[in-house]
């Protein structure tokens, strides 16, 4: 098997484990997840191969053709953005699997978790290492579908339900924008892959449909990674499982926008547009999820708002377009996806070893979950941004990033130093409440996790710390090409555990005076932001809540208007759409036909039929009762076969001929049946806009008509049939052989529906004969009076 195969068969390993999960969960309970660990560590191993390739600047592109005809394929582009990705996601997901089999043990729908969480986590892979437009959307799609199952895997509760249908609506929404982002891309370039977009952002900068293409794909971007004003989905996505948020936030979905920006980069970055609308959303999203995370007590909602906060500091960085602004980003976001993942571990472990992860109700469990307090602690310290962790390093790539003295680099700045030092307070405030001060007595008693549980962050948590310490294995391995990836151009990243003496030190240095300070005023700061929001009142969330209630009142209302349960209304309204569609179009556009000129020599029998045709329509028009009218209607169909007649398709005249009279038999049936009025008893202000309906209608189909008939007929098809209907179908009469051959399929499909409706008309009659005999056995004086 090649390279690219096996590489193939890596992003598709996670669907085929989701196949297979709930299986080996029932024969191995909690178990299985150490064989679908495996899953994600293949993949992990997989790509990790290609670190010496990329560092070397290589990129590896392959793929299959998917459609041709549109330079549709399903192709991947693996770089140093893809990559390191690619390995957090697989690397992170491997841990999630095992920490799943112990938080949900004993679950009876641990499998179901487990199969959709692999599938989730093939979307994600799939995501980032698609090259080809449609490929990437389909993927961002089935993130927002698989999300949705997730969030709403505790189904039975309201609070999920709601969590996973808003966020299916918000990120779906999004991924309607990011198509409609790539389509003007592909307007645009001409290319439908970032492989080759990518050396053509100076031609999509300077294309009038730059800032169309722009809004549409930050729309996209903004709704995935949370940003304000549709940060409101992420923290109530907490409603999922445990395992399920620590994954959502460190390494998957909610970094999907911010890999997209990073992806477009050289395409759509560097212009005055891109540098003032990710900065400005970003630094508030920045500012606003801290403060609020600060405001909670539920440690997941405390770490989830400070997720939202993280986001938009990388969306900060990568719209801030100054020196070490991307650089900086790649390390926060490396430095984010471990200390993140392990604190909601951590949390979780909490929650699942004393019932309750409400920060006020909680202390003193050094003793009895010394492990745990010593992870949290690690990944506290590199939340906080403070040495010999990898989140030290990232903040101080930060600070560099605003460390000139323009007024721009000073505002954003401080709004940096703020929002990290809101975060540092929230990340100790994880770390430190529930573990030191007196032991506080919990709804279960309190002790270790077992491995399962563990495991995980015990493992990011030294991650961060190696990452750290081999800060140049890394930057050479992972950080530089990221970096290059985004920028579009060669790039180093060579920070270490020795800081940015200067304006970086100082800002990191305010920073940990401001979070130790907003750390130990905690509980005032919680009741001023509460205050605060109380005074506020409205908020996105509500405003969600307010939007839909106000769709679901204006379809209805909608639907109450259209769809009022007469028949005459609907086909008013669907002949009306038939005369516009057939009349405007030609107004607008200049098509309508030119006036005919009706040839000399017309054959006197031609003529009589034709009268005959008139005097069938004058016949319907003047018809006192209905029955009368549907026989005059026969009349035409009549006239019409035998035109078909003369002009040498008599199969045509035989089918209108058996057509014709079914029609007036079934229709007069029909009309016996109904209790209907002998005749027509509209008044006038209805006859005379259905007659002008009609009129429209007919005089748009013989106009239609007319300019087909103008231009000259293309016998290609023709040709084509005549030619081939012996020599391929062995047929002489061309009109069977292209129902039966030609269009077989399609023939089969129309006698498929003719059946159905036909079984389904012969139910609808044995049910009203059932129900007729029932209540004449129920009440046979009724059926005398009947008879």
């Amino acid at each position: 098997m090649n390279v690219a195969d096996l590489t193939f068969l890596a992003l598709c390993l996670p669907f085929l484990g989701a196949l297979v999960a709930p299986v080996l969960t029932r024969f191995l309970g909690q178990n299985a997840a150490w064989v679908l660990a495996l899953i994600p560590a293949f993949v992990f191993l997989h790509f990790l191969g290609f670190s010496a390739e990329i560092a070397r600047g290589e990129t590896v592109t392959g793929g299959y053709l998917w459609v041709p005809s549109f330079n549709v394929s399903f192709s991947w582009l693996i770089d140093g953005l893809s990559l390191t990705f690619l390995l957090l996601i697989s690397g992170i997901g491997a841990l999630i699997v095992v920490y799943a089999g112990g938080y949900l043990k004993g679950h009876p729908n641990q499998g179901r978790f487990f199969s959709f969480l692999l599938m989730f986590m093939g979307s994600m892979l799939g995501l980032v290492a698609s090259d080809s437009f449609l490929m990437l959307f389909v993927f961002w799609e089935l993130t927002s579908i698989t999300s949705f199952l997730l969030i709403g895997f505790d189904h039975h509760r309201e609070a999920a339900r709601r969590a996973a249908f808003q966020a299916l609506v918000v990120t779906g929404g999004g991924g309607l924008f990011l198509l409609a982002g790539l389509i003007v891309l592909w307007n645009i370039s001409g290319v439908t892959q970032f492989s080759a977009l990518s050396s053509l952002g100076p031609v999509v900068k300077a294309s009038p449909l730059y800032l169309a293409a722009l809004v549409l794909v930050l729309g996209g971007a903004f709704t995935k990674s949370a940003q304000f004003p549709f940060h409101f989905w992420l923290p109530n996505a907490m409603e999922a499982p445990t395992p399920v948020s620590a994954y959502l936030h460190s390494a998957t979905m909610v970094k999907a926008g911010v890999y997209l920006l990073m992806r477009l980069n050289p395409v759509l970055g560097g212009t005055p547009e891109w540098q003032l609308i990710l900065p400005v959303f970003g630094a508030a999203t920045l500012v606003i999820g801290a403060l609020l995370a600060v405001r909670q007590t539920d440690l997941k909602l405390m770490l989830a708002y400070t997720t939202m906060s993280s986001l938009g500091l990388l969306v900060l960085l990568t719209g801030f377009g100054a020196p070490y602004a991307i650089e900086a980003a790649v390390l926060y976001l490396a430095a984010h996806s471990l200390f993140k993942g392990a604190l909601f571990m951590v949390a979780g472990i909490i929650d699942h070893e004393t019932g309750t992860r409400d920060v006020t109700r909680l202390g003193g469990l050094r003793s009895a979950m010394p492990l745990t307090f010593v992870i949290a602690l690690a990944a506290a310290i590199s939340m906080g941004g403070l040495p010999p962790f990898f989140g030290f390093l990232a903040k101080e790539e930060v600070y560099a990033a605003f460390s000139t003295f323009e007024l721009r680099s000073i505002g954003f700045g401080m709004l940096v130093v703020v929002g990290n030092a809101l975060m540092f307070a929230v990340a100790f405030a994880v770390a430190l409440k529930p573990f030191v001060g007196q032991p506080v007595a919990t709804p279960k008693h309190a002790h270790e996790a077992p491995v399962l549980l563990w495991l995980g962050p015990a493992v990011l948590a030294l991650a961060g710390l190696a990452a750290a310490v081999l800060s140049g294995t890394v930057h050479s391995l992972i950080s530089s090409p990221m970096a290059s990836a985004i920028a579009g151009q060669p790039r180093t990243v060579d920070i270490s555990l020795v800081p940015h003496v200067g304006v970086p030190l100082a800002l990191s240095v305010l920073t940990v005076v401001l979070g130790a300070g907003f750390y130990l005023g905690l509980a005032r700061l919680r009741d001023a932001v509460a205050a605060a929001l109380v005074a506020i009142g409205w908020g996105p969330d509500r405003g969600f809540d307010q939007v839909i209630r106000g769709l679901l009142r204006l379809s209805f209302a909608v639907t109450r208007r259209l769809q009022n349960g007469r028949l005459d209304s609907y086909m008013t309204a669907t002949f009306l759409m038939v005369a516009v569609v057939l009349l405007l179009p030609p107004l607008l556009f200049g098509e309508m036909a030119r006036p005919p000129i009706f040839p000399s020599g017309i054959p006197l029998h031609e003529l009589a039929i034709m009268a005959i045709a008139v005097i069938g329509l004058l016949a319907v028009l003047m018809a006192k009762d209905r029955l009368t009218a549907i026989v005059s209607l026969g009349i035409q169909g009549f006239s019409v076969a035998v035109i078909f007649l003369l002009y040498g398709a008599p199969d045509l005249a035989f089918t209108q001929f058996m057509i014709e009279t079914l029609a007036v038999v079934i229709l007069a049936l029909v009309m016996t049946r109904l209790k209907l009025s002998q005749s027509d008893h509209r008044p006038m202000r209805q006859t005379l806009p259905d007659m002008a309906i009609a009129l429209a209608c007919g005089l748009g189909a013989t106009l239609l008509l007319m300019k087909v008939t103008e231009g000259p007929f293309n016998t290609a098809l023709t040709d084509f049939f005549n030619q081939y209907s012996k020599t391929i179908a062995h047929g002489s009469n061309v009109v069977n052989v292209i129902i039966v051959d030609f269009r077989g399929t399609d023939t089969l499909g129309e006698i498929a529906v003719v059946m159905i409706a036909g079984l389904a008309v012969l139910s609808l009659i044995r049910l009203r004969a059932g129900s007729m005999r029932r209540i004449a056995d129920n009440n046979p004086d009724a059926e005398e009076g009947g008879r």
